[in-house]
């Protein structure tokens, strides 16, 4: 079988559009299983979206209600503790929006609009709805792309967020 040069370049050009298609879905879908993990409570999937020494920085968002967070580090401590902050009290939905993403070979940088909606269980009334900013680090592990650094600063926010997350 006879190829020319230009079809191998055709090849490795859609080998290259094909990776980098893939990549950006899989890193997006890190963020989609941060964000379904909590709504669903379901600990398995919350984890699978973070590398071992990930950090989630939520400081930059509760300073806009006055509340002071610690840096949470480790996806243990990160999954630990935002799955009992919320366990049999909060409910949430995460919708991720206006994803962009820059590939660097097993790096990637991620931002992303992202509105959580928190209610109380026990007060349907007591509500928190976030419009956020995650600004991610993520790093390749496999074929699969997980969180290594998130921040998340708050760009609005109506209803009660110190009742749903403490002052």
């Amino acid at each position: 079988m006879y190829v020319t040069t230009q079809h191998a370049v055709s090849a490795v050009a859609a080998d290259a559009v094909s990776r980098e298609l893939r990549d950006r879905a899989e890193i997006t879908d890190a963020l989609y299983r941060f964000g379904l993990g909590q709504d669903l409570k379901d600990g398995e999937l919350f984890a699978s979206a973070f590398a071992e020494d990930a950090e989630l920085d939520f400081r930059p968002a509760a300073a806009a209600w006055g509340a002071e967070p610690p840096l949470m580090s480790g996806r243990d401590t990160i999954v630990t503790t935002i799955l009992a902050m919320f366990e049999g009290r909060v409910d949430t939905t995460h919708q991720v929006t206006n994803p962009r993403v820059a590939v660097d070979g097993d790096t990637a940088r991620l931002t992303a609009l992202v509105e959580a909606q928190h209610l109380l269980i026990a007060d349907r009334g007591t509500h928190a709805l976030l419009k956020n900013l995650y600004d991610v680090d993520l790093v390749r592990e496999g074929e699969r792309w997980l969180l290594r650094r998130v921040v998340i600063d708050n760009l609005w926010y109506t209803g009660d967020p110190t009742a749903v997350f403490g002052g």
